[in-house]
């Protein structure tokens, strides 16, 4: 572990960071007096690799000691309907792009031995309903490649971890489910409500930081119970 890291101020990648949890993501880090770089689709286009690939070269200087890749898509198609076009975009921002980003950052966190990587995952990469072929085919996806990474770069003191939210009062939650789809489901959710972005923040909010020092390669389900039915 790096000698200064109390004394460092440091610097999170947060992407999709506009609404929602990752916007919760944001204020929770700051709150931890931690520098936040919330790049825009302009910016950082996470379905265009060579947009990726650009957005590296340009900004690896920054020293990014936390990377949250929480940007992400779901299309709805029944399995029967599914297009190449989806299949590969879903693929793309769900998960190639946060292989990309952790293969792109990772080495000044190597450098530095010390780093925190979380991808938000989702229920539905552990489970599954109608419609989320692709969605969950990612997120599963982007589970394996955590474990992965935490195998390989827990050496380097860099604690990589998936966060499976459940159902959370979001704008995609509202867009993929109706007003009464969402009444039903905060009735079997043992907790009874959907959660808040700021209570999915706070976990990340723990794994991104100085005192998580031992977990690593875990897929954390924050549901409220919804999986244990």
């Amino acid at each position: 572990m790096m000698a200064n890291l109390k004394e460092k101020k440091l610097k999170a990648l947060v992407t999709g960071a506009s609404r929602g949890i990752g916007a919760a993501i944001v204020s929770e880090l700051e709150a931890q007096d931690i520098e936040v770089v919330t790049p825009s689709r302009n910016i950082l286009n996470l379905g265009d690799p060579i947009s990726i690939q650009e957005y590296i070269a340009r900004e690896k200087s920054l020293g990014i000691d936390i990377l949250i890749n929480n940007a992400g898509v779901n299309f709805l198609n029944d399995i029967t309907e599914i297009n190449d076009e989806d299949w590969q975009s879903m693929i793309q921002i769900n998960l190639t792009a946060v292989m990309q980003l952790i293969r792109g950052f990772s080495p000044y966190m190597k450098q530095q031995k010390w780093g925190r990587i979380i991808n938000i995952s989702s229920i539905f990469s552990i489970v599954t309903k109608e419609s989320r072929a692709t969605y969950s085919t990612t997120k599963a996806g982007l589970n394996g490649l955590t474990r992965s990474a935490a195998v390989e770069l827990s050496p380097y003191e860099i604690l990589v971890n998936s966060v499976c939210p459940g159902y959370v009062q979001t704008d995609l939650t509202m867009a993929n489910n109706s007003p009464e789809q969402l009444t039903e489901i905060a009735s079997i959710i043992p907790i009874k409500r959907l959660a808040q972005p700021a209570e999915i923040a706070k976990l990340v909010g723990f794994l991104s930081s100085k005192e998580n020092t031992y977990m690593t390669g875990q897929t954390l389900v924050i549901d409220g119970g919804f999986t244990c039915r």
